[in-house]
């Protein structure tokens, strides 16, 4: 048989050579890619016709094609001579003889074979007589099919499940999770729509019922006026009986904001309880101060050797020697920590004092640095007192308080009431956060400027007429007040979950 092995750059140049070489009538046995390009072993057509006439007698089995088997009647209907007389060159032919659809199976047959090999690793190779074997029943069941003409183009076919459908069902999963994205975001904006409609009709209706009633509107103004938030004022005012008269009104309405502004009365005050206390707030607000001022009530009962003073800012410029300098007029001693374990060394040192104040560094509700500062503070036994400036706006308090808050016991001190024109936004400020007001600050003088929190004398002070202003409301701009904004919303459903005290 003459088989040649034609290498080329591409398999296109390959088949070309071979084409050449065997013109039209080329077959193609095996093609693989090779270090240089592609090779293509190939023959022509004509070699095999040319084995039917002329092969010489061979003693060895069947290669790839075994003869046919004959059925039993076939045999029997065929006279002995006729075998006997039958020339064994054309037997041996018919066995070599091989077809395009042969060399098809052959090829096939190695593919796959190689393709087992390399997932499950080498097998025992199966011997010619084995194979033809198993081959033998397989042809006997199936008919023989139509010998097609090979096209060295096409590739030949592999018996390899199809891959299932995956990116299908990935675009159908991607679909319908955005589907159901989409009416999830719908729902959300009908939901949104449906309490800012039912909101604006609850404002509007409570709108024309404080219009018929006049004492509850001129509440509502002076509220306003005072500096409670319209959250507050409505939450209250919502609460207040109809068979009021005006000056029992205004007491209802007094008693219920001193019931709902937590105070210290009932306990014993800061410098007799005694503890471990850190002042926490931003900057500015007075809290060395303030701890100078606790520092010598305690000492004016106790005596200086009851009073611990720590400092821990080490920021601000003579920050340190301005404590230091309160601690030399009262006979104490004031320490400076730089850092946590520092300070654990000195709570340790100073384990027997009556009570043990810390002052700290001053920062803003949004500086960095404020994560730091609470986490030195948080050991046990410490007590933080967030000081508040009285004269910030409301919502400065709120972002303050928002920002310092702890869990368990919430303290405050009010700092700075003298400069303060109202005390409505910190007091209100003190009633929605649920705080409980420790002490009142109201001047520099040590320690004479300290009062205790006195909540009858607090409502009062701030519902007190002040100066007008230009910044005061009138009758005909409550609806600008009471106008929609979510967060305002979010409030009132605070104070309506958690509850206001009544009188």
């Amino acid at each position: 048989m003459n088989i040649k092995r034609f290498t080329a750059p591409t398999s296109r140049e390959a088949l070309a050579k071979a084409r050449m070489a065997f013109g039209d009538g080329t077959l193609i046995l095996s093609n693989r890619p090779t270090a240089n390009g592609v090779e293509v072993v190939a023959t022509a057509e004509d070699t095999l016709s040319a084995l039917d006439g002329g092969a010489a007698p061979s003693s060895n089995p069947p290669l790839l094609a075994p003869k046919p088997a004959r059925t039993a009647p076939q045999r029997a209907s065929q006279p002995a001579a006729s075998t006997l007389d039958r020339n064994p060159v054309e037997e041996d032919t018919e066995q070599l003889a091989m077809s395009t659809l042969s060399f098809q199976d052959y090829v096939r047959e190695r593919m796959l074979r190689r393709r087992h090999e390399a997932l499950n690793g080498p097998a025992e190779p199966q011997t010619l007589s084995e194979r033809s074997r198993d081959q033998e029943p397989e042809r006997e069941r199936m008919p023989a099919p139509a010998v097609v003409r090979h096209n060295p183009l096409r590739s030949i076919p592999m018996d390899i499940p199809p891959e299932p459908p995956r990116r299908r069902q990935e675009a159908v999963s991607t679909h319908l999770a955005a589907s159901n994205s989409n009416q999830q975001s719908v729902m959300n904006e009908l939901h949104a729509v449906k309490e800012l409609i039912e909101d604006r009709f609850n404002t509007l209706a409570w709108l024309g019922q404080a219009r018929q009633n006049p004492i509850q509107s001129n509440l509502m103004l002076k509220m306003i006026r005072a500096g409670y938030s319209p959250s507050l004022a409505r939450a209250v005012l919502e609460r207040m009986p109809e068979d009021l008269s005006a000056a029992e009104s205004v007491r209802w309405l007094m008693e219920v904001l001193e019931r709902n502004l937590k105070t210290d009365q009932a306990e014993a005050p800061l410098y007799e309880q005694g503890g471990i206390f850190a002042m926490v707030g931003s900057t500015g607000v007075g809290k060395t101060t303030t701890t100078a001022k606790l520092a010598a009530l305690c000492a004016r009962i106790h005596g200086p050797g009851s009073v611990g003073l720590i400092t821990l800012d080490t920021y601000r410029v003579g920050a340190h020697e301005q404590l230091r300098s309160y601690g030399r007029m009262l006979g104490i001693v004031a320490h400076l920590a730089h850092d946590r374990a520092a300070l654990q060394d000195l709570l340790g040192l100073l384990s027997g004092k009556k009570m043990v104040l810390i002052d700290t560094t001053g920062v803003a509700p949004r500086d960095p640095r404020k994560r730091d500062m609470l986490d030195v503070l948080d050991l046990p036994h410490v007590n933080r007192l967030l000081v508040l400036n009285a004269g910030c706006h409301g919502d400065t308090l709120d972002d303050v308080l928002t920002a310092f808050k702890t869990e368990g016991s919430q303290q405050a001190i009010l700092s700075k009431v003298d400069e303060a024109v109202k005390l409505g936004p910190a007091i209100d400020a003190l009633i929605r956060h649920q705080m409980v007001l420790r002490g009142v600050t109201n001047g520099q003088r040590v320690p004479e400027d300290w009062e205790r929190a006195d909540a009858h004398k607090l409502i009062s002070t701030s519902m007190r007429a002040p100066a007008k202003s230009a910044f005061d409301p009138k009758a005909t701009d409550l609806n600008f007040f009471f106008s929609h904004s979510p967060d305002s919303v979010g409030v009132n459903m605070n104070m309506n979950e958690r509850g206001l005290v009544d009188a």
